[in-house]
């Protein structure tokens, strides 16, 4: 509805800023006007009630102002240039890796000396794991922020993060990078005033002066950290309060029933979008609001937060969208796609994590049931926005999918949870995955995995036994797992490492800021004299490599790979293989995964159950072509193969 009001103000600010409405500025004009109504209910209905509500909103329209303002040419030209693709990020030539640039490489420096590492894989997509400042030792590997404007001396200068970008963009090459919203270290800034005893900071997080609150909040928070850091709050000397730190006792959490909080970090969100950054990873936004008697994950209000986010960034800095790093269960993870009148118009991307864990579950068990009982409620997600897919990332492989699932598939899911336990910390009978237990819950039994890729994969132990057809196997999980990622739909991130065979690093034991934390394990120092061996034909390393970068050459050629909600499950006919049908206008691509240790048969009927169909297909990994045959023939896998099968 329009607000004469609301219209009023906004011209009044932008008269006093200069912005050319009529011409230069008349589309970022039209923006404000078509977002002003949401922008404005969004933020009356968390700080409606809030005495400082008439002034933050007036702060609030003056810095979408300036930093549309503030914001480059060449910035803006690109901001343009996307628009008119409309939704570029759906792109099946887009693939991207997720690396710390410390352990990949040294510096920021060194990273622009990287790009021809990336464009001869295929990547055009950088995620830097967090590179703002934060304490050593207490940085949770980067999210324990101290400032969020200041890149740590370890990896480099703002500077040399401009100047990568640039060239990132000379070469058509996206950045992604975090910023951790929850909560700051306890070295930032904020807290340090805090415990100096000024209130205006203590009020910028949840800080109590006994434990009465604190207690009644932990009759339902869960607690993250079981094992390293239990609890959700921390007694701080200095101003004699407890603080609520629900990862670790030096991170403490926000409050953003402030509203100079909110505004405080919209500021540096849009500081992000002014460096140049295409892809924001919002860090744990599941937290971001607490409510005593809550589980303090998930809530509604959390979700205005994001949605009010997304309409600012929107107008001010279109050209870069949002990331909600969400992993929570299904049903939840698709509210961060935005509900209701906000559908699509919340966060842009998210994890497919649910997916993530169930392509491991399907790889111990040989059985792809559970794979196929959680697609209805993934498929929900609307269209304009899309996934992140992967098989490993830098964090742990959560269980996280729903008990109903695995009983779909006839398993009890106590036992069948164990038995992935086991399976993947390598203490199965004849397992071939060495990885470890990560968070484990005496109270619960519940536990996360840690490992790499190719060591989940059996390669590790595979290379330990020096038997070449253990490694032979392993590396042919390694490029199927990254397969069944790669052309599901999304954006295919890859982990630094994984595309070149990188088994779990222990080094992590010997740093004490590490050692802690096992999930370091499949964070690996990269060796680039090894790295030598992608170019050495025979080695693991060349295998692996080779095989990602054609993996991501053939997405790059099939346009039905791209993310158009344009995916079919298909009839599980056999329990150990996964299908799934890509179409796109004339284009129907059939990519068929074995999960099993041994050969899969699945009928010829599978390519004739949705609509017309040629009798010809061409497998676009084997460069091969087939003819379809009778109904009562079968088209046999191979053990751990794929196939990625074109309709011609």
């Amino acid at each position: 509805m329009y607000n004469h009001h609301l219209h009023q103000q906004i011209n009044r600010i932008l008269q006093e800023r200069q912005v050319d409405v009529a011409n230069e500025d008349n589309y970022f004009f039209m923006r404000f006007v078509a977002n002003a109504a949401s922008i404005d209910a969004l933020f009356k209905e968390i700080y409606g009630t809030h005495s400082f509500y008439q002034q933050s909103f007036q702060q609030l329209i003056e810095l979408i102002t300036n930093t549309y303002i503030n914001r480059s040419q060449s910035l803006k030209e690109r901001d343009a240039e996307k628009e008119a693709k409309g939704f570029w990020y759906l792109s099946n030539e887009i693939t991207g890796m997720s690396l710390y640039v410390d352990r990949f490489c040294g510096n920021i420096k060194n990273l622009e000396n990287k790009l021809d590492y990336f464009k001869n894989l295929g990547v055009n997509f950088l995620h830097l794991m967090p590179v703002f400042e934060s304490p050593e030792g207490e940085s949770d590997g980067g999210y324990a922020v101290s400032d969020f404007r200041k890149v740590d001396k370890r990896f480099g200068t703002l500077e040399d993060l401009q100047t990568l970008q640039s060239k990132m963009q000379e070469e058509k090459m996206y950045l992604m990078l975090d910023i951790v919203l929850n909560h700051t270290s306890h070295r930032h800034e904020w807290a340090v005033k805090a415990k100096q005893g000024d209130t205006k900071y203590q009020d910028y997080f949840y800080t109590f002066s006994d434990r009465t609150i604190p207690d009644q909040y932990d009759l339902s928070m869960p607690e993250i950290f079981p094992e390293t850091a239990p609890g959700n709050f921390t007694f701080i000397p200095e101003m004699n309060k407890w603080v609520m730190t629900v990862f670790h006792r030096y991170q403490w959490d926000l409050n953003y029933t402030n509203p100079v909080v909110f505004l405080e970090m919209l500021e540096n969100i849009f500081f992000y979008a002014n460096l140049g950054v295409d892809i924001l990873r919002i860090d744990a936004p599941a937290f971001i609001w607490k409510q005593s008697g809550t589980t303090c994950q998930n809530l509604p209000q959390a979700h205005i937060l994001l949605r009010l986010i997304k309409q600012c960034v929107q107008v001010s800095t279109p050209g870069m969208v949002i990331l909600g790093e969400a992993i929570v269960a299904p049903k939840e993870i698709m509210k961060y796609f935005g509900t209701g009148l906000y559908t699509a118009k919340e966060c842009d991307f998210a994890y497919n994590a649910t997916h993530m864990a169930l392509q491991w579950d399907a790889l111990a068990s040989g059985d792809t049931r559970v794979m196929l009982a959680a697609q209805h409620e993934i498929l929900q997600k609307p269209y304009g926005t899309t996934w992140i897919t992967y098989t490993r990332c830098h964090d742990d492989i959560g269980l996280g999918y729903e008990d109903y699932m695995i009983q779909r598939a006839g398993y009890n899911p106590l036992e069948h949870r164990k038995f992935l336990q086991e399976y993947y910390a390598g203490s199965y009978p004849d397992t071939p995955a060495k990885g470890a237990l990560f968070s484990v819950n005496p109270k619960t039994n519940d536990a996360r995995i840690s490992g790499s890729l190719a060591s989940l994969c059996g390669l590790e132990k595979a290379i330990d036994q020096k038997s070449d057809n253990a490694i032979d196997l392993s590396i042919r999980k390694i490029i199927m797992m990254q397969a069944h990622s790669f052309f599901l739909g999304g954006v295919p991130m890859i982990f630094y490492g994984d595309e070149a065979a990188y088994t779990n690093d222990y080094s992590y034991l010997n740093d004490p800021g590490k050692s802690y934390d096992n999930r370091w394990m499949h964070r690996p120092v990269i060796n680039w004299e090894k790295n030598k061996n992608i170019d050495k034909e025979g080695t693991t390393e060349y295998r692996v490599f080779q095989g990602t970068k054609r993996l991501i050459d053939i997405r790059r050629k099939i346009a039905a790979v791209g993310d158009h909600k344009n995916i079919t499950w298909l009839t599980p006919h056999t329990i150990h293989i996964a299908g799934y049908l890509r179409t796109f206008e004339d284009q129907k691509l059939y990519c068929l995964f074995n999960f099993s240790n041994r050969e899969a048969s699945l009928t010829w009927h599978t390519f004739k159950e949705h609509g017309p169909f040629s009798q010809n297909l061409y497998d676009h990994w084997r460069e091969k072509k087939y003819k379809i045959g009778n109904d009562r023939e079968y088209f046999i896998i191979e053990p751990y193969g794929f196939y990625l099968m074109e309709m011609v």
